[in-house]
């Protein structure tokens, strides 16, 4: 006990002090509520910062006059709209992996039951095309190899049909933003030349003019460019995808055929 208390006798008073919390300087503890108030004003200048951002997104609203509200409503159906094709549009959901190959080694041996064709009906775009040339044998034996491909082709027809779902809706969205931005145009015009009269000049009139002819011209502009760039992929898509069930359809109907004979 002397060694020990002889030796923090040696040590020099900052070491003691700083083993001591009691005896620590103001500066090296931490204060929680400096902390608390630093979070704090993130926090606030963070909702001041989002309510300045909505205030000037109407502000925008309100200068470019009702005629912006036709194409807000167009940028969100069109939003909802690409969402969802590219969603259902993926590979893997219109023609999963393996399932060509899956049909073709179920009929190597002989005609699968109709428990596979309700199988294939679950697998994506390309199941229920196969499972209807499927189906087309196992209700007549005899049927020939037309009468196998024309079930096939009507199936695919309306696999076809899915697949171009809501692309008519895009493609006249983005035809009809341009006009519905030229509208505001002609607008914003009218309240120009209504504002400056031979008697007397209104240039607060004019001004909301001049805003309601830009902003609806761009707004237009903003909403037809993109929606018209992915009706033009998604169009480009739905083709590779029919071309790919096209070229799976006649390899399983002319096993079907082969089975068949």
């Amino acid at each position: 006990m002397l060694r020990v208390k002889n030796f923090c006798l040696r040590l020099p008073h900052n070491v003691i002090q700083s083993l001591n919390p009691s005896k620590r300087p103001e500066s090296t503890r931490t204060h929680k509520p400096d902390v608390k108030i630093a979070a704090s004003s993130i926090i606030m200048s963070f909702i001041t910062a989002s309510l300045q951002e909505r205030t000037a997104l109407l502000s925008i609203i309100q200068a470019a006059g009702w005629p912006i509200w036709p194409l807000l409503l167009c940028s969100v159906l069109a939003l909802a709209l690409i969402i969802e094709r590219l969603y259902q549009l993926q590979t893997d959901k219109v023609i999963p992996p393996q399932t060509l190959a899956l049909a073709l080694d179920a009929m190597r041996r002989s005609l699968p039951p109709e428990a596979f064709a309700i199988q294939l009906d679950k697998m994506g775009m390309l199941g229920p095309v196969l499972a209807s040339g499927l189906r087309c044998l196992q209700r007549d034996a005899k049927a020939s190899e037309e009468d196998i491909k024309s079930s096939m082709e009507m199936a695919g027809r309306l696999a076809g049909r899915q697949l171009e779902r809501y692309l008519t809706t895009l493609g006249t969205i983005a035809s009809a933003a341009p006009l519905l931005g030229l509208l505001g145009t002609v607008i914003g015009m009218i309240e120009i030349f209504s504002a400056h009269t031979a008697g007397d000049s209104q240039p607060a009139q004019m001004a909301y003019g001049i805003s309601v002819a830009l902003y609806n011209t761009a707004f237009g502009l903003i909403v037809a460019i993109p929606a018209l760039m992915f009706w033009r992929y998604f169009r480009s898509l739905v083709d590779n995808h029919l071309l790919s069930m096209e070229v799976a359809s006649e390899q399983f109907a002319r096993q079907l055929s082969q089975l068949h004979r």
